[in-house]
């Protein structure tokens, strides 16, 4: 009874870490096209520069 128990509590922790990761790695996907795309629009021509949207 306990190997089987085991065996669902792993399981069920590799399917918890598995939803964590996608979750993560959809976060990050859009993290990423908004600093692209900030980085694309944030030039103005009309002054010449390259203005920062963000502050690091």
């Amino acid at each position: 009874m306990v190997p089987i128990l085991l065996v669902l509590l792993l399981a069920l922790v590799l399917f918890g870490i598995g939803f964590a990761v996608k979750v993560l790695w959809w976060i990050a996907l859009a993290v990423f096209v908004i600093w692209l795309l900030g980085f694309l629009f944030g030039h103005n021509p009309t002054v010449g520069e390259r203005r920062r949207w963000y502050r690091w």
